[in-house]
């Protein structure tokens, strides 16, 4: 390029250093980019709302990160948990307007389910947060879980539970599993309960911690690719006031999440 004595234009520079500092770190807040860049605040968040309205950046809920959005590039064959979160990031803050308990969103991994985004900071209950995302989730005990694997194929779920399923694996246990996914694939949501033995990632918690949940699938098409939640203190709220007020909000967001995702990738 022949260089020609002709000024730049500032504030686009100063845009393009805040998208490369994301892109590098892969995620930062407004201070970790003040303190990287040396620019004012305010002018940071003028930077990344603008950013984020153009489709180059977007803010995720669980803790307010910048990240580059899935959407610049290629996507990969397999959908991953970023672009899931993304998608779902918009839909699970309208439905913190519907509902005053927190959600979290999850995706499944060999031996359980990670939170990728939660709307939990957005309902500010010190009592019931949920996440960080990158939180581990057990598919045995956890609403979350349970919906994920009642939806997989049965050659998926075979697998997973061959993973978790212990040594001593009783009769009973595997009765009662089945009768377990059974009925949420029949009603089409998961509890917590009812309790199984077989010992697994963060069981003991989930007995213990004073919460219950349900959990619907987010599918593509008939596949499931991450599960949604609802969490609410035991105390507050009985499990059937729960469903009977906000299961239906709970399905439409999961549904909401799958189409966009499927029409996502049907232009990408």
């Amino acid at each position: 390029m022949i260089e020609r004595k002709v000024k730049t234009v500032r504030a686009l520079e100063r845009g393009l250093q805040v998208l490369s500092e994301i892109d590098r770190r892969k995620g930062a807040n407004l201070h970790e980019l003040h303190l990287a860049l040396g620019l004012p605040k305010a002018t940071l968040l003028r930077m990344v709302v603008t950013l984020s309205k153009h489709g180059h950046i977007w803010q995720r809920l669980a803790d307010g990160a910048f990240l580059p959005s899935v959407r610049r590039g290629f996507p990969s064959p397999d959908i991953e948990g970023e672009e899931i979160a993304e998608v779902a990031s918009e839909h699970l803050a309208r439905l913190s307007e519907q509902v005053a308990w927190p959600s979290a969103l999850a995706v499944p991994r060999s031996d359980h389910m990670e939170i990728v985004e939660t709307n939990s900071p957005l309902l500010r209950l010190d009592a019931i947060t949920l996440g960080p995302v990158g939180s581990r989730l057990s598919y045995l005990h956890t609403a979350t879980g349970r919906a994920y694997l009642a939806a997989s194929e049965a050659d998926e779920r075979a697998v997973i539970l061959r993973r978790l399923r212990p040594m001593e694996a009783d009769a009973a246990g595997e009765r009662l599993l089945d009768d377990i996914l059974g009925t949420i694939r029949d009603r089409g949501y998961a509890l917590r309960e009812p309790f199984h033995p077989w010992p697994d990632r963060n069981w003991q918690a989930v007995r213990q911690d004073g919460r219950r949940s349900m959990a619907v699938p987010v599918e593509m098409g008939d596949v499931p690719v991450a599960s949604l939640n609802i969490t609410w203190l035991q105390r507050r709220s009985e499990t059937a006031t729960v469903v009977q007020r906000h299961l239906g909000a709970l399905r439409r967001t999961a549904e909401a999440i799958g189409a966009e995702l499927a029409a996502q990738r049907a232009v990408s």
